[in-house]
């Protein structure tokens, strides 16, 4: 499959955190020609099994996406929200957005209030209603809005809302169609509620048990003009191998095998190593007795925005680097 028309169906799917069942079965119906088994649990974590006779290696990818909660809804028409994930209120303004029900409004902030000193409680979405009960037809208390912004390429990147996460879902389905011979017992999970602290990954991770546990995300880019230096990737070096964040030091047996076959194979790679931020490795690593922990990243500017970019051939080679683990010799302990 192509990587940018997987990301396009992808990003118009509807999968906030919590509410995931949108994304899940598009997914499922890409996987299913490349997947053994495909079962969702009760976390809505959707579970590909690709069966082998050698140790379990879990690859997950988060599915969900950042929202708007409806807390309130204003005599005019106007509705009061909560953020889903960590969101900036001054990125957000006057940006569209739509609900599952295909209601659709913009973010607008009270007057008098500077961007630099917004809060979530000075934002509202205007539905282009004219009162309380109009909007009531249209949306209800706890609804939620997900961005509803373009994806497009521009040149050699992509730009587009939520590739934070679903960039690293459509390379892990791409790995899947490309993968060639392999012994592991692969699970490609596309896990729930990351952004609200790694939920779906920690339950998968003890139900499935693996050995080896491989996050696919994105990282943040320090190649604008106002990054600082608490990040290590750019965009266009190829696809970023793990070394920390947060919420995780990943395993240097996982970080060396890594290093090892983007040099055998001749992937184009980097190091991520980050001061800030945390991924689904975070919480598989202290899973049950432990589980070999590492990450493949793509490098993304803008992260929790409305418009997030990426460049094509980063996540082009980390298809290629999920696709060597996947059919590497792996020691079983």
């Amino acid at each position: 499959m192509e990587l940018f028309n997987t990301v396009q169906k992808l990003t118009a799917a509807f999968g906030p955190s919590g509410d995931e069942s949108g994304v899940a079965s598009v997914i499922a119906e890409l996987a299913r020609p490349y997947a053994d088994e495909i079962d969702t649990d009760v976390m809505g974590n959707l579970i590909c099994h690709k069966k082998g006779n050698g140790p379990k290696v879990m690859f997950a990818s988060h599915m969900d996406s950042l929202g708007l909660v409806v807390t309130h809804i204003e005599k005019e028409g106007f509705l009061r929200v909560a953020a889903l994930g960590g969101i900036s209120p001054s990125r957000i303004l006057s940006t569209p957005v739509r609900f599952k029900n295909g209601t659709r409004g913009l973010i607008s902030c009270d007057g008098g209030v500077s961007a630099d000193k917004l809060r979530m409680d000075d934002l509202y979405i205007d539905i282009g209603v004219s009162g309380e009960e109009d909007a009531k037809k249209a949306v209800a208390l706890g609804d939620i809005a997900v961005y509803d912004t373009p994806c497009f390429l521009a040149g050699e990147r992509i730009v587009s809302p939520y590739l934070d996460n679903r960039i690293s879902c459509a390379i892990l389905l791409c790995a899947m169609e490309q993968l060639g011979n392999s012994d592991n017992d692969l699970y490609f999970v596309f896990t729930t509620q990351e952004e609200l602290g790694l939920r779906g990954a920690k339950t998968a991770a003890y139900s499935i048990d693996p050995v080896y546990g491989i996050t696919v995300d994105v990282t943040a880019s320090a190649d604008t003009p106002a990054s600082k230096n608490n990040y290590s990737t750019v965009q266009g070096k190829g696809a970023a191998i793990k070394v920390m964040d947060r919420s995780v030091i990943c395993h240097p047996r996982v970080v060396k095998k890594l290093e090892e076959l983007a040099q055998e194979k001749q992937i184009a790679h980097q190091p991520d190593v980050k001061r800030t931020g945390g991924t689904d490795a975070g919480a598989m690593q202290p899973t049950r007795s432990g589980v070999y922990a590492g990450g493949i990243t793509v490098p993304c500017r803008y992260t929790h925005s409305p418009t997030e970019c990426i460049c094509l051939a980063d996540a082009e080679n980390a298809v290629k680097l999920v696709c060597a683990f996947a059919e590497s010799m792996l020691e079983k302990e």
